[in-house]
């Protein structure tokens, strides 16, 4: 069976390279998924999560935004920021989730609205994958 070749690349460097089966993107206008031979492509991606199966476990990755290219089997995604569910610590995504939401529901006349939003988009992705994480592990 054919094999994509996904990079996800961030300023610190490359956070994954390899041979995947297929890519699950949190895309600009919803979620969508990416098999080989798909056509060429370029799309936003949203904060969300990047799901990928690879020799059949499936990895998945907290995104906060970036872009995704797709051309000839290979998927490459530019993002902000991307960290694996097992390396969330999910206490520090909680409390920062907290701090993100205290600073939308602030009445500062100077703040950043969207600014804000997006750190509350960014941390709950966190969270929510910490935790999908941390309970598939207890059971």
């Amino acid at each position: 069976m054919a094999k994509l070749q996904l990079a996800v690349v961030t300023a610190e460097g490359e956070s994954f390279s390899g041979e995947v089966d297929m890519v699950v993107a949190p895309g600009g206008l919803g979620e969508f998924t990416v098999l080989p031979s798909h056509a060429r492509m370029i799309s936003s991606l949203d904060p969300g999560i990047l799901r990928f199966d690879q020799s059949g476990e499936s990895v998945s990755l907290a995104l906060s935004g970036g872009f995704l290219e797709v051309s000839d089997n290979r998927v490459t995604v530019l993002a902000d920021a991307a960290e694996r569910d097992d390396a969330i610590d999910v206490e520090r995504a909680e409390a920062a989730l907290v701090r993100a939401q205290e600073r939308l529901a602030s009445t500062e006349a100077d703040i950043d609205l969207e600014r804000a939003m997006a750190a509350v988009r960014r941390a709950r992705v966190r969270v929510n994958l910490g935790r999908r994480r941390r309970d598939r592990v207890v059971q």
